[in-house]
């Protein structure tokens, strides 16, 4: 018997995709269609090398930072819930489950680097619109912007410090 040509010889044939499988009203859905990714690539300006190892996806990299962000997570904490959030999985493109994590803790740094501190903060501004866009912020929460200055240094120096009592000697 000759094989059929017609039929494919990967898995694929047997997994089902995310959109039969997930709630569609989930706001991670949506999410990912209102971010604008060519912008991004242009902020990012990535150029698939014909040399090397192939590069992550653009959706990727740039999802999985808005993810760690969001969720005040590090590079090593934000690899293993994208393996177990499908919402997560959606959002950074992925068609099919996927069961081991996408890439490298490392290469969260090394996108960061790569696209500079300035490049990174217009990559979360256009997720932030993208978030204000789908009603998932509200415009007025963030106007106004709280900084934790606990761990920043004071000019205030405690009553037992040293360097007062050697002060308080000169004078």
């Amino acid at each position: 018997m000759r094989p059929n040509p017609t039929v494919p010889k990967t898995k694929v044939l047997f997994l089902h995709r995310f959109v039969e499988q997930i709630n569609l009203r989930h706001p991670m859905v949506p999410f990912a269609e209102l971010i604008d990714w060519e912008a991004i690539d242009r902020i990012a300006n990535v150029s698939v090398s014909r040399c090397g190892r192939q590069t992550a996806s653009l959706q990727l990299l740039a999802g999985l930072p808005y993810m760690q962000h969001a969720f005040d997570m590090s590079n090593e904490e934000v690899v293993w819930p994208w393996v177990e959030a499908c919402y997560w999985q959606v959002t950074t493109g992925e068609t099919y489950l996927q069961k081991v994590p996408p890439i490298d803790p490392s290469s969260l740094t090394r996108w960061r680097q790569r696209l500079g501190a300035a490049g990174m903060e217009e990559s979360l501004a256009k997720t932030i619109e993208a978030a204000k866009r789908a009603a998932v912020i509200k415009p007025a929460s963030i106007e106004r912007m709280i900084v934790d200055t606990t761990l920043m240094e004071k000019a205030i120096a405690p009553p037992t410090d040293s360097r007062l009592l050697g002060r308080s000697r000169v004078h």
